[in-house]
């Protein structure tokens, strides 16, 4: 029986579900070992593994094929870090830094500006990574912009290679013509803001373009506190109502131009927003989903989960280095795409759910999923989450609409902007009162601490409790289209 299960036939997507899976391994791991392994050897070994692997196809294949998926791992992983080698001897030095601010800058605590810098030049030489940056001067910065600063280099935090503190801006220079899908969104931004007065224009803003930043720091907080920064950020969320939108506009008319103009809507969407850890899993998942749906077929949601997870670590392994927005991201794309489906099949069976009761599950889901990796990074969570989603979020698609429609008006018709502007204004104005209700309500935080063996225990309990569930249901994920 052993020796029947040994040799049993597998599906190729299971072996690159493993494959990506033991990419992503290596790739996290490699920020505290190293292989000594030469290049070239670990390369051939992993190529060998995984030819032999896939031409199998068999249950041992799967051990083949991890292997060969940690090694690639490891060794994209150890090259990021040796980019990042050249820090340590400048670590605590006065220098100057040339950068390509990496997306919006925003502000501090005290008023101070903050730059996310990629492209890092310092002393003549290329370094690899992103370093985080406030300067107290006030200049007009924007994404895509070269800076040249000059200060004090300190140790980086989270994803960060680096960081400087008070940094002396020297330059900006701005490249023609400069990052046009930026400023098509900005200019958009400037007409709601002529037909919706703020605070309403800037969440009308931050629904359609995941503009954050630009929120009035009262209602950020009340986000914040109500567990609502999810629907104002460059997200799987927006980005689904989008192409879900685009798709079912020409479907009637040709598969093809549903599927043209939804992958269309999700590069301009992603030449937007930025290229954020969470809007490049939304990206790469819509993608693949829409891919999978034009020739019919299916994603199973562990095989993308893992896939994407995968593709984007390789192409930036900063995000395995603490990056919480990554986690995040995936641990609430796991709650809707696993859990909730699980949860609706376990207590409803096949009956297709109800808009509420789906947004209801799958709010729960991506809570349940992230709340733990909230818990260790802030210390607190949010009590009126679940009710603040279930009071907003059946909203935000109509919010998107009236809110496009109005800026579109003010910007060919400026005359009938306020008509144009007020029923978005009205829908805009209940979902702003009732998040600052509910984020400024005194228990709507509570302070908690979360030591990392209970995460650790807390999402193994939640992979056995899954794993009862589909034993139960043997609930069908293929059937889902995946394109969240």
């Amino acid at each position: 029986m052993l020796e029947w299960h040994r040799h049993r036939p597998v599906h190729a997507s299971w072996l690159v579900a493993v494959l990506c899976f033991g990419v992503t391994l290596g790739i996290i791991t490699s920020f505290a070992f190293s292989l000594s392994i030469p290049t070239p050897v670990s390369l051939f070994i992993a190529f060998l593994l995984f030819v032999i692997g896939f031409r199998k196809k068999r249950v041992y294949s799967f051990g083949l094929v991890l292997v060969a998926g940690i090694l690639v791992g490891f060794l994209r992983g150890n090259s990021y870090r040796d980019q990042l080698s050249g820090y340590e001897a400048i670590i605590g030095k006065t220098v100057t830094v040339q950068g390509v601010v990496a997306d919006d800058s925003d502000i501090g605590q005290r008023g101070e500006a903050v730059l996310r810098l990629g492209d890092i030049i310092i002393n003549n030489y290329s370094l690899g990574g992103t370093v985080w940056v406030s300067i107290s001067q006030k200049a007009d910065i924007k994404r895509g912009d070269n800076v040249t600063i000059k200060g004090k280099l300190s140790n980086g935090f989270g994803s960060f290679a680096a960081s400087m503190y008070q940094a002396d801006l020297v330059k900006v220079e701005r490249p023609v013509p400069g990052n046009i899908a930026l400023t098509a969104r900005d200019t958009f931004a400037d007409a709601v803001r002529w037909a919706i007065p703020e605070p309403e224009a800037s969440l009308g803003v931050g629904y359609v373009v995941g503009q954050r930043r630009s929120l009035p720091e009262e209602l950020d907080e009340a986000l914040r506190a109500a567990g609502l920064t999810h629907v104002v950020v460059a997200s799987g969320y927006n980005l689904t109502i989008l192409v879900s939108v685009a798709r079912r506009l020409f479907v009637k008319i040709s598969k093809f131009l549903a599927a043209f103009f939804s992958g269309s809507m999700t590069i301009a969407f992603m030449a937007v927003t930025g290229m954020s850890p969470s809007m490049s899993r939304a990206g790469l998942v819509t993608g693949l989903g829409l891919l999978a749906w034009y020739y019919g077929r299916r994603f199973h949601p562990i095989v993308l989960l893992l896939l994407a997870a995968a593709v984007t670590l390789l192409i930036q392994p900063a995000y395995a280095k603490n990056d919480l927005g990554w986690q995040l991201s995936f641990a609430s794309f796991t709650g809707v795409l696993i859990v909730g489906p699980l949860l609706q099949n376990y207590f409803f069976g096949a009956e297709r759910p109800s808009a509420i009761r789906q947004i209801l599950f799958e709010t729960i889901s991506a809570w349940v999923c992230t709340v733990p990796l909230i818990v260790l990074a802030f210390g607190e969570f949010s009590n009126v989450a679940i009710l603040a989603n279930i009071l907003v979020l059946p909203f935000v698609p109509l919010a998107m609409l009236l809110t496009f429609i109005a800026g579109s008006v003010a910007l060919i018709v400026p005359a009938l902007a306020a008509v144009a502007g007020f029923p978005a204004f009205l829908l805009l104005k209940y979902m702003t009162k009732v998040t600052l209700y509910l984020g400024n309500v005194p228990w709507a935080q509570t302070e908690l601490a979360l030591p990392p063996y209970l995460l650790i225990a807390y999402y193994a309990a939640l992979i056995a409790i899954c794993g009862l569930m589909w034993r139960k249901t043997r609930f069908n994920f293929t059937d889902q289209l995946v394109t969240y």
